[in-house]
């Protein structure tokens, strides 16, 4: 057993060799358990431990600075190397972020029973220090860089430090998590018009239509709902709708019908949908205090963008960066049917059967559950594993 740990945490072996195979990895894992155990916290069957943070805070935190930012940090720990030419981390720094990412998953369980210096410190170390390597990266290498707009990532990293400690804060933990969504939102915007482009040319052979000035009103709205609860209600959702309506008529012209036609670029389209549903619902809600049953605009983000995308993502990138082809399996395919039941079980149902509604939350929560237990069947052995191509990485 010692000689298996040794090789496992040892830096030569190939889950050190990038930053997507620990992450990946992590996330993975984080995706089987943190939906599951919340729904058991929430109706009572476990108990979190007291302290200043409430179970909903905990909830919010763990599935966007746990699962999100294991998701996020593996795709830019990955793309920054590749974006300004340089062998990126390896070895011993990814073990030391990989502690650090564990230690907070501790530190945020254990909150109620550590210091407040020990929760302050276990609660940012992995953060900080994974956005000060990606600053490091993209601010050290900036003449390399592919891609001018990645100074959008040079604001918005920062800005991740201060939605996080805002949302661990009780007296502006909506603040932080409004900050939160809008961070990751920008994130899906950039990562969906670069590879958006690049799917749609390998699979039909068709360029979507990319300009200039469209594409940078997008950024340049979503960036500014970064900071939509600290603007006036009527601006921000007005601005939101507006974000939705060009990023609706912006996928009119990327050929939707063709990637709905399958199922690993369908799920991409949904996903970006959900971006605009995600915006039009905070807008009905704004003007016209619409009703729902539970939390409809979070969990459109939640299930809808980070529940659909990610997983799509994660196979590709854990097939295509070990050497394999870009193929979804049968286990794949179930996998992403899974995370779309779940977002009909967590969104839709409760609208017309809300008197069902905690077995909804199970319901969707073992969809989630589904999901990332066919992903880390199917890529956790793999991403310990060499690429079968013979590149190092």
């Amino acid at each position: 057993m010692r000689r298996v740990l040794d090789a496992l945490l040892g830096p030569a072996h190939p889950l050190w060799l990038v930053g997507f195979r620990p992450f990946f990895t992590l996330a993975c894992l984080a995706g089987m358990l943190l939906p599951l155990l919340w729904v058991a916290i929430y109706t009572g069957s476990i108990a979190l431990p007291v302290g200043a943070l409430s179970p909903v805070q905990w909830h919010a935190h763990e599935m966007f600075y746990g699962f999100g930012w294991a998701v996020l940090g593996g795709f830019l720990l990955t793309s920054t190397k590749n974006w300004v030419h340089v062998r990126g981390y390896h070895g011993h720094p990814l073990r030391l972020l990989a502690i650090a990412w564990l230690v907070e998953r501790a530190g945020m369980w254990l909150h109620g029973r550590i210091p407040m210096l020990l929760f302050a410190v276990t609660s940012n170390l992995f953060l900080v220090s994974i956005v000060l390597m990606l600053l490091y990266t993209l601010v050290r290498y900036r003449k390399s860089d592919t891609f001018a707009d990645n100074a959008l990532f040079m604001l918005i990293l920062p800005v991740f430090l201060i939605a996080k400690n805002l949302m661990l804060s009780a007296t502006h933990f909506s603040v932080g998590t409004s900050m939160t969504v809008g961070l990751f939102r920008m994130a899906f915007l950039i990562m969906l018009e670069r590879t958006m482009t690049q799917f749609m040319r390998n699979a039909f052979g068709v360029t979507i239509l990319r300009r200039p000035i469209l594409d940078g009103a997008i950024k340049l709205l979503g960036l500014m709902l970064v900071a939509e609860s600290l603007m006036p209600p009527a601006l921000a959702s007005g601005a939101g709708l507006l974000l939705a309506v060009l990023l609706v008529a912006r996928l009119l012209f990327w050929r939707p019908h063709l990637a709905l036609g399958r199922l690993d670029l369908g799920v991409m389209v949904l996903g970006y949908l959900a971006i605009a549903a995600q915006l039009v619902v905070l807008f009905l809600n704004q003007r016209f205090h619409t009703a729902w049953v539970g939390t409809v605009a979070m969990h459109t983000f939640a299930f809808g963008v980070m529940g659909l995308i990610i997983p799509a993502m994660l196979v590709r990138i854990c097939n295509g960066h070990t050497g394999r082809k870009l193929v979804f399996a049968t286990p794949d395919r179930l996998a992403l049917w899974a995370m779309m039941l779940g977002f009909g079980l967590r969104i839709v149902a409760p609208q017309l059967a809300p008197a069902g509604y905690l077995y909804w939350l199970w319901g969707a929560a073992a969809c989630w559950f589904t999901c990332f237990v066919l992903l880390s069947w199917r890529y956790i052995p793999l991403l310990a594993q060499p690429r079968i191509d013979g590149k190092e990485h």
